[in-house]
C-alpha cells in the first residue's frame, strides 16, 4: 500500500515536471534548442576550468549549465510571448476594421488571418491559432469558447482577459466593435510602455553583460602577464574552498541582476 502511494506521488511529481518542461520549451525550434544546449555546454566547461581547473569539476558544474539552459528557455519564451502579443494586437485591429466594414465578428476573425499572414509571414503563431479558430467555427463551436481556449493555450493574460470581456459583451448585448477597439488600444499602450522601458534600460543591460564577463577577463589578463600567479588557488583544499565561495558570490550577483530586470519588465508566463 505504501509502495503504491509512493509510486503515485512520484508519478504525479514527474508528470508535473514534464508539463512544466514542455511549457518552458513550447514554441522553441530544435535548432534553437541545440544552440542553447551548445551554449550551456560551453558555460559548464568555462566554469569548471576557470574556478577549479579540473575535469572532476565538470559533473557539479553541469548544474550551472542546466540553470543557464533554463534561463535561455525562459528568455526565448518571453520573446515568443511578446511577439505573439504583437500579432494578437494586429489581429484584433484587423477584426475591428472588418466589423466596421460590415462583417460579422466570426467572419472578421477568419478574414484577419490573411492580414496576420501578410504582416508576420506564413505559419506564424497567430495564424496557427486562427486556423484552429476557423476549424472550431466550422464545427459549430461558439466564438467565445474558441477565444477562451486560445487564451488558455497561449498563456497570455491579455488574450484571456479579451476572451472574458468578449463573452460578457456577447451575452449582455454590448458593443463588440467598441470593445475590440478598447482592447487593441490597451495592448498598444502596454507594448509602447515596454518599448520605452527597454530603451531606457538598454544601457544598463549592456553594463550588466560587461560586468558578467569582467571577472573572467581580469583573471585571464593577470594570468597572461604573470603566469602561475593564481596557481595557489587550485589543487588544494583551501583554494577549492575559496573558489567555491567566489563562485557562489558570482552566481548570487548574476541571479540578483537577472531578478531586477525580470521584475522591471515583468513576465507574461503563467
Amino acid at each position: 500500500m505504501i509502495k503504491s502511494s509512493g509510486r503515485r506521488v512520484c508519478s504525479h511529481i514527474y508528470s508535473r515536471y514534464c508539463r512544466r518542461r514542455a511549457k518552458l520549451y513550447e514554441g522553441i525550434t530544435p535548432a534553437q534548442h541545440l544552440r542553447d544546449l551548445g551554449k550551456a555546454l560551453l558555460v559548464t566547461v568555462l566554469f569548471a576550468v576557470f574556478f577549479y581547473r579540473s575535469v572532476w569539476a565538470l559533473p557539479p558544474m553541469t548544474l550551472v549549465g542546466w540553470l543557464y539552459l533554463r534561463r535561455c528557455g525562459h528568455h526565448r519564451r518571453r520573446c515568443r510571448n511578446r511577439q505573439l502579443l504583437v500579432q494578437f494586437k494586429e489581429c484584433i485591429q484587423s477584426v475591428a476594421a472588418s466589423m466596421r466594414a460590415g462583417y460579422a465578428v466570426e467572419n472578421a476573425f477568419v478574414e484577419s488571418m490573411a492580414d496576420v499572414r501578410n504582416m508576420f509571414g506564413e505559419d506564424c503563431d497567430m495564424e496557427q491559432e486562427l486556423k484552429q479558430l476557423r476549424q472550431g467555427l466550422s464545427n459549430n463551436l461558439t466564438l467565445e469558447t474558441l477565444l477562451t481556449d486560445m487564451g488558455r493555450r497561449c498563456g497570455l493574460e491579455e488574450m484571456r482577459e479579451f476572451a472574458e470581456v468578449f463573452g460578457i459583451a456577447r451575452r449582455n448585448g454590448g458593443s463588440i466593435p467598441a470593445m475590440v477597439d478598447a482592447a487593441s488600444g490597451s495592448i498598444s499602450r502596454k507594448l509602447a510602455v515596454e518599448e520605452e522601458m527597454e530603451t531606457l534600460l538598454s544601457a544598463r543591460k549592456l553594463e550588466q553583460r560587461v560586468m558578467n564577463v569582467m571577472p573572467f577577463l581580469i583573471v585571464w589578463y593577470v594570468e597572461a602577464g604573470n603566469p602561475g600567479y593564481f596557481d595557489m588557488l587550485y589543487g588544494n583544499p583551501a583554494g577549492v574552498a575559496l573558489m567555491t565561495v567566489c563562485l557562489g558570490i558570482y552566481l548570487a550577483a548574476y541571479a540578483l541582476s537577472e531578478l531586477i530586470f525580470e521584475k522591471t519588465f515583468g513576465d507574461t508566463e503563467q
